[in-house]
């Protein structure tokens, strides 16, 4: 026997002694979720009220209604306002609440077919968030298809709308949904957190909006 073979019979001796090699990269206990941010559970009043701080010291705007009724109207008159002639929408009972008083010819639903010129094209957008961060004033959105993930982006203005309910203190305390919606396989698409207007800054650090997404982002929050 030579030394090579010698040096490999002493490896085979070893890896047999040692047992099957799945044994020895067993997945270790997953250890205890770290509080980083205790849950301590404030009013909805006191969590709507930080949201809309945080999101205006970030150049975005809130809007708080009572119901849908009174967000119906405020919006259409926001429309109307603004002289938005097109509005490009992500289907939901939510969304169709908020733009029920605007003129059908100006909503126009976003499918498959949807490109992303025509989300550019449009004066604004109109998503759903499934949570509200209240401390950094973050909308977490839910975008299953590539024009979902556009309506965020494109549009000049971007208007999101969601109920006071949907507020949380911090990520930690939206992680319970997140993560079971994550966990489905059926789900498709991803999760966006939206935080302000689009923010760049120069050498000079004057702050310039929209130059990488929405001049502006509004949050149609309603109590109802």
């Amino acid at each position: 026997m030579n030394s090579r073979q010698e040096i490999l019979q002493r490896i085979h001796q070893r890896l047999a002694a040692a047992g099957p090699i799945r044994d020895q990269f067993a997945p270790a206990a997953m250890p205890p979720e770290p509080k980083v941010w205790p849950i301590t559970n404030p009013d909805r009043g006191t969590m709507a009220e930080r949201f809309a701080s945080e999101l205006s010291a970030v150049h975005g705007e809130v809007l708080r209604l009572r119901n849908f009724d009174e967000a119906a109207r405020q919006f259409a008159s926001l429309v109307e306002q603004e002289h938005w002639g097109t509005l490009a929408a992500a289907d939901a009972p939510i969304v169709r609440q908020l733009v029920a008083r605007v003129p059908a010819g100006v909503v126009g639903w976003i499918d498959d077919t949807s490109t992303s010129g025509e989300m550019a094209a449009v004066s604004a957008g109109v998503v759903a968030a499934d949570v509200l961060l209240a401390d950094t004033g973050s909308c977490v959105i839910a975008c299953p298809t590539v024009q979902h993930r556009w309506l965020c982006y494109l549009p000049p203005v971007c208007v999101v709308v969601a109920r006071a309910e949907q507020l949380v203190e911090h990520m930690p305390a939206a992680w319970p949904l997140l993560s079971g919606q994550a966990g489905d396989a059926q789900r498709r698409g991803e999760t966006v957190i939206v935080t302000g207007p689009s923010r760049t800054a120069d050498i000079e650090k004057i702050l310039i909006l929209g130059v990488h997404g929405p001049k502006r982002l509004i949050v149609v929050l309603v109590d109802e």
